[in-house]
């Protein structure tokens, strides 16, 4: 194939580019689907090894080199058992892309109304007073609260929350963490809130550590008492109790539609500069 361009005694074809290009585009993949995980440290580590191997080859260290395929014939192996949820999902996104959804004659998947998910939740966790604490991810990327839970990275839904925080479920002690539309984790620890009580009446603890994840972030937390089944909001360390399920739906489109453009401010603006 015809020859792009050289660097010293390297010749780039065009089908290089394409190649690299590709190869990073799905180590970027693998890369944002364990971001945050414990698994990141040990893909991090595998690309060291396959570049420090790119590099032996490159230079005609034999020894290195022969050394260096042994160990990445056994870590294939490795790979595929330590990542196989990451593989699994990454594979799942392939079949999820749009074109390929196109092609297979698959309309497009319905976007989630996260307002409306969660407001249902809470009024029907409210309801049978079933205690919840689910707090809601804006610029902070909470990855330390979400490494003291279970990483789980499903797609939101109300059935979903209502499930986690069923008091027989493994799952139901700690937060719910949501990033967008997806629960990223459950049975998060939080950090407490030194507040013991407002408007003259105790706090328990899930009422604390919902204030608390807001003093340390600009996190929301949504908070339904096992008690009373009264739903309230934190934000700012400053807590909104007694919320019905319209207003509590009102509350959280007007905070996730202002973060919303907020990001697209943001965005903008960085282009700009």
């Amino acid at each position: 194939m015809l020859e792009i361009f050289k660097i010293g005694f390297i010749s780039i074809r065009l089908i290089d580019i394409i190649d690299i290009a590709l190869i990073s585009f799905i180590f970027y993949q693998l890369y944002k689907i364990m971001r945050g995980s414990a698994a990141i440290q040990i893909f991090i580590g595998l690309l060291a090894v396959l570049g420090l191997s790119f590099v032996a080859q490159l230079t005609g260290m034999r020894a290195l080199t022969w050394l260096l395929k042994l160990i990445t014939d056994i870590w294939v192996i490795a790979f595929i058992i330590i990542f196989q949820p990451e593989i699994r999902r990454f594979l799942m996104m392939i079949s999820k892309n749009k074109i390929l959804m196109f092609l297979r004659g698959e309309g497009p998947e319905k976007p989630v109304n996260v307002s409306e998910e969660l407001a249902n939740a809470a009024f029907e966790l409210s309801q049978h007073q079933h205690g919840a604490l689910i707090v809601l991810v804006r610029s902070n990327e909470l990855k330390n609260i979400i490494e003291t839970g279970m990483l789980l990275n499903a797609k939101l839904s109300k059935d979903l929350l209502r499930n986690i925080f069923f008091p027989r479920s493994p799952l139901h002690d700690g937060a719910v963490v949501v990033n967008g539309d997806t629960i990223v984790a459950a049975r998060c620890t939080l950090p407490l809130s030194n507040t013991m009580e407002v408007d003259g009446v105790s706090l328990g603890m899930r009422h604390r550590a919902g204030l608390g994840v807001t003093e340390i972030s600009d996190a929301i937390a949504l908070i339904v008492s096992e008690e009373t089944g009264g739903i309230s909001i934190a934000e700012d360390g400053k807590l909104t109790q007694g919320l019905s399920k319209e207003s509590l739906k009102k509350l959280l489109n007007e905070k996730l539609n202002l973060q919303n453009q907020t990001n697209l401010r943001n965005f903008f603006g960085h282009l700009k500069k």
